[in-house]
């Protein structure tokens, strides 16, 4: 396995994973209309300083996360997802991805990381909460937190100076 950043280039890729996931595993009424920032990945996420990663084995793209810098020191975690028959312990994808995303944020000065997410997404939340991340209430959130329309659950995790 190999974990890279990623861009436009490989859009129909990171579309597909994404949405099927959403869409046809976890029935979560979300659109790709709805997400404009894949179709678009270098100004949303690079350009304010965030990153786009890719995990790929044999060439297919089988996980991502992103980072969208919100602020000098807050960028909010989007679009972690792993192909179904890759998750677990035995590929320990997941676990790889927000690792290299978080020496990422460490490296460029983010101190607070932050995340939506639905709470029908009960495996996710068990992962981030054995990584650190804590439960907070949406007013908790930073002002200019980049909200997502289904998000019912958001999570903090403060990084090491």
């Amino acid at each position: 396995m190999k974990i890279q950043p990623i861009k436009n280039e490989c859009e129909n890729q990171i579309v597909d994973l994404i949405l099927n996931i959403q869409q046809k595993e976890f029935n979560v009424s979300i659109t790709l209309e709805d997400q404009p920032d894949l179709l678009d990945i270098e100004n949303f996420y690079y350009k304010p300083g965030g990153i786009f990663l890719g995990a790929f084995i044999d060439q297919k793209l089988v996980g991502t996360i992103a980072l969208v810098k919100f602020s000098k020191e807050g960028a909010a975690i989007r679009k972690m997802f792993v192909k179904k028959e890759f998750r677990g312990k035995e590929f320990n994808i997941a676990q790889q991805l927000l690792e290299q995303l978080i020496k990422y944020s460490e490296e460029n000065g983010i101190k607070d990381l932050y995340l939506g997410t639905v709470s029908i997404l009960e495996a996710a939340l068990r992962f981030y909460e054995k990584n650190n991340f804590i439960r907070i209430q949406k007013e908790s959130l930073p002002a200019d937190f980049p909200l997502m329309k289904p998000d019912n659950v958001f999570c903090h995790l403060k990084l090491n100076p």
